[in-house]
């Protein structure tokens, strides 16, 4: 262990020089009965996971980070947390290159110049005081690309002159901005994290393939609900609720 950050006015974060993956570091503590808030971060990590299962590439220089925090809402509305998770991503990404190039893909893929430069996984489980525990993941692409990206990729270096930050100086940033979005979510609910979502969305109005467990739709994407699923307008004039899967725009991203 690096140690920890000292806390400014979030909750502090926990460097580790090594580590499995920051979610199951943060299963671990909260299975041991920690209920947060804290960042851990892990400037190596070795079984990083994506959603599905999927595995994630964590290259030196990149970010890998989980907050761990404990909530008394229900499992459906603690996975709103991925919409404030990815609004902070977007503001972090800001800060290094131009607003204008970053983007969001439902449901929660921050983009750059329409490629993916980080991933979101929220992960749960029940406290014994009957709450939940949340792990909400976070993985920057700050200083390269995965090798092996199942979709295509990008790093910060390719859309800025100067070098990128380091974990440490994004981590700060991400929790300051995440810190900013949760207390939107907080207080004013829902409603205002999906326009604060909304504005920044990438492929709304446009045509769109979502590839679901059993069967693959298309349809022209309209927005969000008020839970976060994906409304897509069939051809048949109907609308359809998307609440998982894979959603692609013109045959990419």
């Amino acid at each position: 262990m690096t140690g920890p950050i000292p806390p400014g006015a979030g909750p502090p974060i926990v460097v580790l020089d090594e580590i499995d993956s920051t979610n199951a570091e943060a299963r671990r503590r909260a299975e041991a009965g920690e209920a947060g808030p804290v960042w851990i971060l892990g400037l190596r990590q070795t079984a990083g996971r994506g959603r599905r299962g999927r595995a994630w590439e964590t290259g030196a220089g990149n970010l890998a980070a989980t907050l761990l925090l404990a909530t008394d809402k229900p499992p459906g509305e603690a996975a709103q947390l991925s919409f404030v998770a990815a609004l902070a991503v977007a503001d972090l990404v800001s800060t290094y290159v131009p607003a204008s190039l970053v983007a969001l893909k439902w449901p929660n893929d921050p983009l750059v110049a329409g490629l993916k430069v980080s991933g979101i996984l929220i992960e749960s489980g029940a406290r014994p005081d009957g709450g939940l525990w949340v792990a909400v993941g976070v993985g920057v692409n700050l200083a390269r690309a995965p090798q092996a990206a199942e979709r295509p990729a990008t790093a910060l270096p390719n859309h800025m002159l100067g070098p990128p930050p380091s974990p440490i100086e994004a981590i700060e940033g991400l929790a300051a901005a995440f810190a900013r979005w949760f207390d939107v979510w907080t207080r004013l609910g829902f409603p205002a994290i999906a326009d604060a979502w909304t504005a920044r969305a990438h492929g709304l109005g446009a045509p769109c393939t979502a590839r679901l467990a059993e069967e693959t739709v298309d349809g022209i994407a309209e927005g969000l609900d008020a839970d976060g699923a994906l409304r897509l307008r069939l051809a048949s004039g109907q609308v359809r609720r998307i609440t998982a899967g894979d959603v692609f725009f013109g045959g990419a991203s």
